[in-house]
């Protein structure tokens, strides 16, 4: 009599090369939203930037109808954002260093090897979720802060010029400075640094370069990129000097996407 034969139990193959995109984008849109840090950064950039745009707009508006302070009535409807940014630059550099920080990414890259895919699907969901958080920040702004205004007989429609465009370009700007603070955190590797390096790109060196002698001290401002990304965000900007609308966004986003490509080369040879 002859023992029977044992046959291994069939399991499904894994798909080579890990986890494909979709799969990568449901893992990092879990991770992103089961983290405390996330709902207290799109919370606080909705206080920031809708909260600080209506206070301002209440504080100044009788002085804008009056024409006291010389200043276009537009530069004022997304003013908040001007604080909001710091939520957003936080929230990109945490998509990634939080992850090195607690080990994670090593489980990350075990289930999906292909660096690329997890670098892309970080991307969209971070991008996608600051840009929906920066509509809805700047519709609210302009909800509150236009109140305001309409009261003093000088608020702003949506078929005003540039107003549907700074409201969507809102959304734009927040998404193109997490993809920026995310590349300079894979980079870095540390949540400070990246924090720090970018905020001062942005507030401090952005107003700094003002101070370089003739058409060089004009052309670095104009190419800065909060100087240039941020303009898309506002109807009427305080500096004139600065580039238009979607030019400068155009040189934001080349900014961002060359940050971008040099993390991802960093990414991708780096051991995690």
């Amino acid at each position: 009599m002859t023992a029977p034969a044992l046959t291994a139990p069939r399991t499904a193959p894994a798909p080579a090369g890990g986890a494909g995109l979709p799969r990568a984008l449901h893992a990092e849109w879990i991770k992103l939203w089961t983290v405390r840090s996330t709902g207290w950064s799109v919370a606080a950039m909705v206080a920031l930037g809708a909260g600080l745009t209506t206070l301002v707009c209440a504080l100044v508006a009788p002085d804008l109808a009056a024409g006291a302070t010389g200043e276009p009535v537009g530069a004022f409807i997304t003013w908040g954002l001007l604080f909001a940014q710091v939520t957003a630059v936080v929230l990109g550099a945490l998509t990634v260093t939080a992850e090195y920080g607690t080990g994670m990414i090593r489980a990350t890259l075990a289930a999906t090897p292909r660096r690329g895919t997890v670098l892309a699907a970080k991307a969209l969901v971070l991008s996608g979720t600051l840009f929906v958080a920066g509509v809805v920040t700047a519709v609210l702004g302009w909800l509150g802060g236009n109140a305001f205004l309409s009261a003093e007989g000088i608020g702003l429609s949506l078929g005003d010029d540039g107003m549907l465009r700074s409201l969507l370009g809102s959304g734009l700007y927040m998404a193109g400075l997490g993809l920026l603070a995310m590349a300079v955190g894979l980079l870095l590797r540390s949540t400070a640094a990246a924090v720090s390096v970018v905020l001062a790109l942005v507030f401090l060196v952005g107003n700094l370069v003002m101070l370089l002698p003739g058409s060089l001290g004009e052309w670095l401002t104009k190419l800065m990129p909060g100087n240039a990304g941020s303009r898309i965000a506002t109807p009427e900007s305080f500096n004139p000097m600065l580039l238009d609308p979607w030019p400068g966004f155009a040189v934001f986003a080349a900014e961002v996407a060359v940050v971008l490509a040099v993390a991802a080369v960093a990414f991708g040879r780096r051991d995690a």
